[in-house]
């Protein structure tokens, strides 16, 4: 009887040691479910609010370009505005990056002038690392197509300069391609770029031949 009492009191007394173990391993468990879950919210949340941002961006961004899409065309339409091109292709096919700063086509009034300075050192017969021309403005036509995109084609004709220049601008963007074709030879170059009106622009103009 004695024995069993012992053998009792021994198991309740292990019990005893045990539930605290337990216990304390159960709330271990449940505070890094808890975390874990916390985690979780924090990071739902932080999605979510890296979406509002990203949505609200997109809708600022679209609202900037139908503006300057809407400033560019009625600039284009009055013949008061500057192409300002980020690269330039030349006749053998190669493509250069430039300073849209000086390199461009702009048009005010009945006066154009084309810029072309693929090099970032102070040379050239403009004094910018390229050529300047710049003439008077005939025969010009716009068209608007029934995409929405608009073409401006005109003859530029002055001491350095006897071409038709072709300006596209695409649908609902101030983004726009410029063909320059020579009237006495074959070397055509293309301006890609955006349109803005003159007054905003900040290009420099080199010395025309």
């Amino acid at each position: 009887m004695k024995r069993i009492l012992l053998t009792v009191m021994v198991m309740v007394a292990g019990l005893a040691v045990a539930a605290p173990d337990t216990f304390a391993q159960n709330s271990g468990r449940n505070a890094r479910a808890a975390t874990r879950q916390e985690k979780m919210d924090a990071w739902h949340e932080d999605m979510a609010k890296f979406r509002a941002r990203a949505a609200q961006e997109h809708r600022l961004s679209a609202l900037t370009d139908s503006i300057a899409s809407v400033q560019a065309r009625a600039a284009l339409q009055n013949q008061d505005f500057v192409l300002e091109a980020d690269n330039v292709t030349f006749k053998n096919g190669s493509t250069v990056f430039v300073n849209s700063n000086t390199n461009f086509i702009s048009v005010k009034g009945n006066r154009a002038v084309v810029q072309i300075s693929p090099s970032n050192m102070a040379s050239g017969p403009n004094g910018v690392g390229g050529v300047t021309v710049d003439g008077t403005i005939s025969g010009q036509q716009i068209k608007t197509g029934k995409d929405g995109r608009i073409t401006l084609s005109m003859n530029v004709t002055g001491i350095g300069i006897n071409a038709q220049v072709e300006i596209y601008m695409f649908p609902d963007s101030n983004k726009a391609t410029a063909t320059v074709y020579p009237n006495f030879n074959s070397n055509t170059v293309w301006l890609n770029g955006t349109i803005v009106p003159y007054e905003n622009s900040s290009v420099f103009e080199g010395m025309s031949l």
